[in-house]
């Protein structure tokens, strides 16, 4: 790419060490306010009250998925696989844009602040208004980020079962949470990709590294993404917004940002155009720091639930939580609820805001979705099939744990 002394920029990434910025474009866009917003949203949510390290942001994930990309695009071509600048500046942005869409706190107040929206639907809203700003000139990137682009491999780098994000993510919240089940060899796994039919492969002597790469995300969901601790912490930020919701549409003067409180009291998806929201703009206002804000002033509210609620969370009084490998039967859930009630001396209606109940899931592998191992004969097969292994079988299946969680004590005012 051609570069200018204006363009060429840096950024001291702690995983992967210099990252160029490589073409104005793309420093643009990274200097963009939808952009510079994912510097105040953590990747990881609230799973610092259970690794103090998990700090890093959004901002952090996205840059350094960009560089994984051009160091994968960079291999691609020296095995003879022909990209152009064009394409090569594409595939960049769509890699740096495909979170771009996250709230606050990433995933544990998804469809909660809007109701129904994945993020995904709002990185594409995003995307559709920055091409305007630029002109067109994310246009392509637009179409890999969707999959529409003719060259499918594009799309798979960007997301699939082995796509560039999951290669940073895993190295990335491995290293802030201290974590060192969650290795993996992913500049292995980058010089073993090649293209086969329009579709990523890892040639054969890469097997093992794939087999370690998906043992890996397997116990990154169990030991960190869905840790108890961390699913008792989204439960009660869960119930808190939704508490906040049900008062600021009875007309309950609630504190916060404009834009904040603006979401809890109006359902914004329902009353505008979902393909060209007047809302965005406000959406984009939104970070970690409107809630943590709003927390600290709803502690010293008269409702009790929304108090004692933000309390808890100021003072990491977490929600007490009960897991089974079987489904909670209605009458033990019952008496669990019996017991809680009794306890804290709250009403129906408050009980369902100190009370959840769920289940949550984890695979390590999908056969829907395939990795591809192109073997010494030429062969392109499945990597459960090349692979040979039970371990890579084993991790098809679909584990569930069923929970219960819980206010464990509140002081009434």
């Amino acid at each position: 790419m051609n570069r200018t002394l204006k363009s060429y920029k840096i950024i001291n990434d702690p995983v992967y060490g210099f990252i160029n910025i490589p073409s104005e474009l793309i420093f643009a866009v990274i200097d963009h306010p939808y952009f510079q917003r994912l510097r105040r949203i953590k990747q990881l949510g609230l799973t610092d009250m259970v690794y103090p390290g998990a700090l890093h942001t959004r901002f952090h994930h996205a840059i350094g998925a960009m560089h994984l990309m051009s160091i994968t695009l960079d291999q691609l071509r020296n095995k003879g696989i022909e990209i152009s600048e064009t394409e090569y500046e594409a595939a960049l942005l769509a890699i740096l844009l495909h979170d771009i869409g996250h709230g606050p706190f990433s995933h544990a107040l998804e469809s909660i602040l809007l109701e129904g929206q994945h993020h995904e639907t709002l990185s594409l809203l995003f995307f559709d208004e920055l091409n305007k700003q630029f002109h067109g000139q994310l246009s392509l990137a637009r179409k890999i980020f969707v999959g529409s682009y003719e060259r499918k491999f594009f799309h798979q780098l960007v997301s699939s079962q082995l796509d560039i994000d999951r290669l940073d993510y895993l190295q990335r919240d491995c290293f802030f949470t201290g974590v060192s089940e969650g290795t993996i060899g992913a500049d292995r796994i980058i010089k073993m990709m090649t293209i086969v039919n329009d579709e990523v492969v890892i040639e054969e002597k890469g097997i093992y590294s794939i087999e370690n790469f998906l043992n890996a995300r397997r116990l990154m969901y169990w030991q960190v993404y869905l840790h108890k601790t961390t699913v008792c912490a989204e439960k009660m930020l869960i119930n808190l917004i939704l508490r906040a919701k049900d008062l600021g549409r009875a007309g309950y003067p609630l504190p916060g940002s404009i834009e904040f409180i603006g979401f809890l009291n109006n359902d914004l998806p329902k009353t505008g155009n979902i393909e060209n929201p007047d809302w965005l703009d406000d959406f984009a206002q939104l970070d970690d720091l409107d809630i943590w804000g709003a927390i600290k002033l709803w502690k010293d509210l008269d409702d009790v639930v929304l108090s004692q609620i933000s309390k808890m969370f100021l003072t990491r009084n977490l929600y007490k939580i009960h897991l089974s490998n079987l489904p909670l039967t209605t009458s033990k859930v019952a008496d669990m609820k019996s017991k809680v009630q009794k306890k804290l001396m709250v009403s129906d209606k408050e009980l369902n805001y100190f009370f959840s109940e769920g289940e949550i899931s984890n695979y390590g592998y999908l056969k829907e979705n395939k990795i591809l191992i192109l073997t010494k004969k030429g062969e392109v097969l499945d990597v459960a099939t090349a692979a040979d292994l039970p371990n890579i079988k084993a991790m098809s299946k679909i584990v569930k744990k069923y929970y219960a969680c819980h206010a464990k004590n509140i002081t009434l005012r």
